[in-house]
């Protein structure tokens, strides 16, 4: 009987030697390495429809994503027939009620977040104040730097702006008001770079 059995152990350990040079080796404790990346941070996988399909006026506002501001796309409601000095003063509300604004679940996906808390109103000039100023119910001192950036990028890129692209702010108390820039630096990095500022007076 042991004779018999020998050439079959000898198979086997033939096998078991075989296997191990193949790099094949058996295990019973499953692999995982987590679920594949749905889509690259700071990446949209495809346009918001949503945003597409809203009517309004198309425009811009700066979101935070990482460290850096990054521009998505959104709709801003002004009714036909207003002034310019109106039409500015709407724009520049629907732009901070869309900052406000929760991000949408694939902004959210993707890494987007804003600082700019909602509440916040725009109103035109008083006497004094250069004819394009803003007046924010917050004062721009009392923002963070990351909501200051947003605003000021925000507003520098739409119809809220001076014909430069900068864009002149002021608190509910300010005395005189500020014309803000959005600069690469900011946009890069708004934690650490607030937006460059220079006291303006006179309308």
């Amino acid at each position: 009987m042991t004779v018999r059995r020998l050439p079959a152990l000898s198979g086997l350990l033939v096998l078991a030697v075989l296997l191990t040079g193949c790099g094949i080796r058996a295990t019973e404790v499953p692999t995982d390495y987590g679920p594949a990346p749905s889509r690259v941070r700071c990446s949209l996988a495809e346009p918001d429809v949503s945003t597409q399909a809203a009517p309004g006026l198309p425009a811009q506002v700066f979101l935070l994503c990482g460290s850096s501001l990054v521009a998505v796309d959104r709709t801003v409601r002004v009714p036909d027939g207003a002034a310019d000095s109106g039409r500015r003063v709407l724009v520049a509300q629907g732009l901070l009620d869309e900052l406000a604004a929760q991000p949408s679940a694939a902004e959210k996906e993707a890494g987007y977040t804003s600082d700019v808390r909602r509440g916040i109103r725009v109103s035109g000039p008083r006497s004094g104040d250069p004819e394009d100023t803003l007046r924010l119910s917050t004062g721009p001192d009392d923002l963070t730097s990351y909501a200051l950036a947003q605003v000021v990028c925000t507003f520098s890129a739409s119809a809220a702006a001076e014909g430069d692209g900068a864009v002149i702010l002021a608190g509910p108390t300010d005395r005189t008001a500020r014309r803000y820039s959005c600069t690469d630096e900011v946009r890069a990095r708004p934690g650490s770079n607030e937006p460059p500022a220079d006291e303006v007076t006179g309308g």
